[in-house]
């Protein structure tokens, strides 16, 4: 990358930090700093363009949909704006707004309206943070965020919603599992992200059938 490429993704970093700053913890900074990582990891197997991975990791979640009352627009919006205030390129500006606009999972009926191996790498990326350790944990924070009951036996998961459905259901936490987490190992598009997602996928049927265990009183 050349050295105005370099400090464009430095200045993204700061911008990231700063308006991430008193977000939910598990879609604040360190949620980006795990996707960065994630999306670098599994370039290095894929013909990328490292600078649009970049800024596009660094920004997917710059204003997720479910913390502004379902609002997709806003997210690229202020990308747009921020890329455009540091003099990026227009074309890699649109590229990284269209990432954002199809990185997030949509309850699995919505279907993206761009592609690219860039974003096949960012959204292998950012659902690598919903799996396994870090997943479950991500899960259950926003549940508590949401005052969200832990699991009902009586509220089965809708594995079918559409994605205004996916957008406004209020479900315990454990559905979430069956409605996306476990959904997202057979819908990886990278060879990297495919292998990390499978170890990740086994430790959260593990972690469920202990959760069932202890919830019916077993030993």
């Amino acid at each position: 990358m050349t050295k105005a490429q370099l400090n464009h993704i430095r200045l993204t970093e700061d911008f990231v930090k700063q308006t991430l700053e008193s977000a939910e913890g598990g879609h604040d900074w360190f949620h980006i700093e795990r996707v960065y990582k994630n999306a670098l990891l599994i370039s290095k197997d894929e013909r990328v363009d490292d600078y649009v991975v970049a800024l596009g990791a660094l920004l997917h979640d710059i204003a997720d949909s479910k913390f502004y009352n379902g609002d997709d627009s806003i997210g690229p919006r202020k990308a747009r704006e921020f890329l455009l205030k540091i003099n990026v390129d227009s074309e890699v500006i649109e590229h990284v707004a269209n990432i954002i606009e199809n990185v997030s999972f949509k309850g699995g009926n919505e279907a993206q309206t761009f592609s690219s191996v860039e974003l096949n790498v960012i959204q292998d990326a950012d659902r690598l943070d919903a799996l396994g350790a870090i997943g479950i944990a991500r899960t259950f924070n926003y549940g508590g965020y949401k005052n969200r009951k832990l699991y009902d036996p009586k509220i089965q998961p809708e594995l079918h919603m559409t994605k205004d459905v996916y957008k406004a259901s209020t479900a315990p936490t454990i559905n979430h599992f069956y409605e996306k987490l476990l959904l997202l190992k057979d819908r990886m598009k990278t060879k990297t992200g495919r292998q990390i997602a499978l170890s990740r996928h086994h430790y959260m049927e593990a972690f469920l059938k202990q959760f069932y265990a202890e919830w019916n009183g077993e030993k």
